[in-house]
Order: C-alpha cells, then structure tokens, then sequence
C-alpha cells in the first residue's frame, strides 16, 4: 500500500471538502458513470459485489469499490469481477501524489480519489460503491447514485459513530440523497425511524426488506444459500448465492430490491446469473486445505459474530470445532467471543500479524477471562497458530474469524489468497 500513496496519513480525518477538491481538480471523473452506494454495518461488501456481479451478466462493464482488504490492495478496485492489475494502480496513482499532498488527503481518501479515477479511464458503466467507515462524512459520499442501500445498524466504531443505535443510524443515513431511492433491512424501530425521517426530509422514496415477509423457502447447504425472494411487483424470484447464512440471504435481497428501483432495472436470468456466482471472500469462506475443512469469516463485531455463529449452528462441520479468533483491541471481545466459544471443542487466540501495532489485543488476559470450561491456548504468532488449530482440528474443522487481518493473514499463510498477495 505504501507504494501507491507514500507519506499519506491513515488515520481517519472526516470531511467532504478534500475528497470534492481533489475530483473537481481532475474534471470530476466520478461523474462520467453511473453510481450505486451501500452503507450500514455488516454486509456492505456483500451487497456492491452483488450488484458488480448483477450488472455483469446485464452485459454492463461493473465496478466495484470496497474496503478493506484481505491480502492485496488490489481487492478494493475491481472491474468486470477482475482486481485491477497493479502495475495499473501503480500508474495512475503516481500523478495524484501532489494533489493528495498538497490537500492533505488521507490513505482512504486516496485509495477512493484512485477508485474514482480508474473506474472513469476504464470506461466502466456503473460502479459499485462501498462505505468506508459511517456514511456522512465518509470520502465516498461525493456520489451522486441511482439508489443508496443501507444494509443494518449495530453497535460497531462508537469511537466515531456515537454510543446509541439512533446516533450511528443518523451517520449511516448522510448516505440518503434527496430524490434518490433508499432501501434497508434494518427492522428495529429505534434504527428505522431515523433512517425513514432521513429519507421523508430529502424527497427520497423509502423501501424497505423485511427477512420474514419477502424471504421464504431458505436452505442452506454445501453449495451456499437458497430461498425465494418476493420482487418489487409482488413475485417470487428463486435464488441460490455461494455466500452461506440467513444473513446473505437478506444482503442478496436486499441487492436485488435496490436494482429493481433502477431506471432500467436488470433481467431476472441477469439476477438469478449474478447472485448465483458473486465472488465476496472471507465471508462464510469455505477451503478443504491439508485433509480438514476452514472456515473463514471476517466477523468483527457482535451482530457479525451471531450471523457466523448461526451459520456454523446450521451447517454443523465436522468435529472437532476448532475457533482460531484474533481482534483487534477496539473491538467488543468480551461479547464477541462467547457464541464462538460456546460452539467451539476448542480455542486458539492470535494476534494478526497484518494489523496496526497500536491495535493489538491482549490474548492472554482474554484467555483467563473468557476461558471458563473450553480449553483456550494463545499462540502469538499467526502462523504457528494457524498450524497449531489444525493439530487441534485433526480431520474436523478450523474456524478464522475476528477481523480482516486474521482472516487475511491466514489464508496467505494457506496459500488460499483470493487474488494473491501485495
């Protein structure tokens, strides 16, 4: 990552004004396509894909744009499914390196002005744009989309979002554009009413998925998710997505309702052909590597963690069960851990070796806090713990999760990264 933007902070640093500077600069290049844009808590990712995999198989040249990364930086900008090489990064980042300087840009802001820029030179028609962190104030809200989604809301970054539902809702929602059609699948009234008051202020038409009224005849299986979908008309489209768990299932409904409120909205096949093959590593990730089956989910906050938990609960691996969990300091452990641990035979704690120093957990304490009754060992080094889970697992299952940087740093160690390495 340093050799695209070298010298440019990573810390967050909010505001529009450097973002909407550095586009008018470069001719506003984020204006030479069409626009879809996703907030929300968890399942972001899995909806822009979705939607990048959707406007494929409509025949459109799709972009997409998340964050963050697994193993190469290259994961964030994709086009027509493909990471963008990065000998191209490399080139067309090298002429923003003043404009950033000189407005004092962060990492993000950067990687998103990249985005912007390469999606216009390759002459995609529509990109898919993920939220980084919030909505508001975030470096992709500069968009002006077809429609907004807004996944959920939970507890997750209070640091900067605010300590009740209702605050980080309120982020959430300076995604809503006037005019411009929202949905969610946020179901709770706290949450709800704030982003419907959004959406009423702006003019913006409000839709909403409700899991338990528009999915119906949910399975899971080997081969990923199937249900049936109740379309914006009133019919029933039947879907099956790779991405396992109720949870996807509503990500990919969720996806298909925001499509359908497009101007021309794509074909069913286009749908059912989309969903069918989205590519969204990390989540509910399955690998059979060395004679035993890993699971590698990228949970990091509670409501991601009782998603994972019930998928595990539904698909019932091979025992042993076997959580290698590492999260970074900020994070709520002391809630996050118990559904995991009460599935697992046994435990192993990390720390990732991809993750910011100044965010590191502390294992061991965790381990005497958290460990009453499951056996819980800490092996500080990710790849001896990678290799001491699979002892422990023997023919049964690993389970990676905790964050990005767990899950990334392990299926490097496994030689199962999605699209290589940086």
């Amino acid at each position: 990552m340093g050799a695209l933007f070298p010298g440019v902070p990573t810390a967050v640093d909010w505001g529009l004004g450097r973002m909407r500077a550095a586009l008018a600069e470069l001719g506003n290049p984020h204006r030479r396509y069409r626009t879809l844009h996703v907030g929300g808590t968890n399942g972001k990712g899995s909806v822009a894909s979705t939607w990048a995999s959707v406007l494929h198989h409509q025949g459109e040249r799709a972009g997409l744009y998340t964050s963050p990364h697994l193993c190469s930086f290259r994961e964030r900008i994709i086009v027509d499914g493909r990471p963008v090489p990065a000998p191209r990064l490399i080139d067309a980042a090298a002429p923003l390196h003043p404009l950033a300087r000189e407005l004092g840009m962060s990492f993000f802001e950067a990687s998103t002005l990249l985005a912007m820029v390469v999606f216009a030179e390759e002459e995609v028609d529509t990109a898919c744009i993920e939220v980084g962190l919030g909505g508001r104030l975030d470096a992709t809200n500069v968009i002006d989309p077809e429609v907004a989604a807004i996944t959920n809301v939970a507890l997750d970054h209070q640091d900067y979002l605010g300590d009740s539902l209702e605050e980080i809702a309120r982020e959430k929602a300076g995604i809503i554009k006037p005019g411009i059609p929202v949905v969610t699948a946020e179901g709770r009234p706290a949450a709800l009413s704030v982003l419907r008051e959004r959406a009423a202020r702006a003019g913006a038409p409000f839709h909403r998925i409700d899991p338990w009224r528009d999915i119906t005849e949910l399975r899971l299986g080997p081969d990923g998710t199937r249900f049936s979908v109740r379309t914006a008309d009133g019919s029933l489209l039947d879907l099956r997505t790779p991405l396992p768990g109720a949870h996807q299932a509503t990500n990919a409904a969720l996806a298909v309702r925001a499509l359908q409120l497009l101007p021309r909205p794509p074909s069913p096949d286009a749908v059912r052909a989309g969903v069918a093959t989205v590519r969204w590593p990390g989540r509910g990730q399955v690998h059979r590597v060395g004679g035993r089956l890993h699971i590698f989910d990228v949970a990091h906050n509670r409501a991601a963690v009782s998603a994972l938990a019930r998928v595990l609960a539904d698909l019932a691996p091979p025992r042993p069960l076997v959580v290698l969990a590492g999260i970074l300091g900020d994070k709520d452990w002391s809630r996050m851990l118990p559904p995991l641990v009460d599935l697992a035979d046994r435990v192993v704690f990390t720390i990732p070796a991809s993750a910011p120093p100044e965010r590191n957990w502390n294992p061991h304490a965790v381990a005497s806090e958290v460990g009453d009754g499951i056996p819980i060992e800490v092996v500080d080094d990710v790849a001896a713990a990678v290799d001491r889970a699979a002892v422990l697992a023997g023919s049964g299952t690993v389970v990676v999760t905790g964050s990005c940087h767990t899950v990334g740093d392990a299926l490097q160690i496994l030689g199962v990264s999605p699209f290589g390495s940086d």
